[in-house]
């Protein structure tokens, strides 16, 4: 059983998705192209993999389309307004998760574990769509979108569920936390990423 209150999943998710959609709202128009904290993939290709992450959980749980590309090799090329793009993956996903109970102890994800208590499940969607904002957001100059209140449930359901995903390379290995590490760093240090990686504002 996950440490995450009956309900508090919904909340977590629904603050995930804000937060991916605020940052990707804030990326300026020529900052598309540069580097993020996912080694060799742009801004673009991270958006490309959240947006086809959110996809991929709401085809589980609902049956609806999938990504139309391999979240785990965007091409970098994105037709049409990418914030539409983003707006119609995160309103797939909620309401595919509107639709699972509080309770569920067998929801379907896209996750080589397969079915996962509603709560598990549900912050392993907004741990893709949170830490993923993160990366946009200090790859484009905006202020991390990441608060202890967010990052605590996250880093619980993360370490239930990430040591299977880096065989598959959604993370890269674990790096020690600094000794005063808060919730946000310890999460970022978990799933592989330098807290202070360049750009980052907290």
């Amino acid at each position: 059983m996950s440490e995450i209150a009956t309900g508090q999943w919904r909340t977590v998710l629904e603050e995930a998705h804000a937060a991916l959609l605020a940052t990707v709202e804030g990326v300026p128009t020529d900052a598309w192209e540069r580097p993020t904290p996912c080694e060799l993939w742009d801004v673009t290709q991270v958006l490309q993999h959240a947006t086809g992450d959110q996809l991929a959980f709401a085809a589980a749980i609902d049956g609806g389309p999938g990504p139309a590309e391999d979240p785990f090799a965007p091409s970098g090329r994105i037709d049409g307004d990418k914030i539409a793009r983003l707006r119609a993956a995160l309103d797939a996903s909620a309401r595919a998760w509107n639709g699972v109970a509080d309770d569920d102890p067998g929801v379907p994800t896209p996750l080589p574990q397969g079915k996962l208590p509603a709560e598990v499940g549900a912050v392993a969607c907004a741990l893709d769509a949170a830490v993923h904002a993160w990366d946009i957001a200090v790859a484009t100059d905006q202020p991390s979108p990441l608060s202890a209140d967010l990052a605590r449930p996250l880093l619980v359901v993360a370490r239930q569920i990430v040591e299977p995903l880096r065989a598959y390379g959604a993370y890269a290995p674990a790096i020690d936390p600094a000794a005063e590490a808060d919730e946000v760093a310890a999460l970022l240090a978990y799933l592989g990423r330098d807290p202070q990686w360049p750009g980052v504002q907290l």
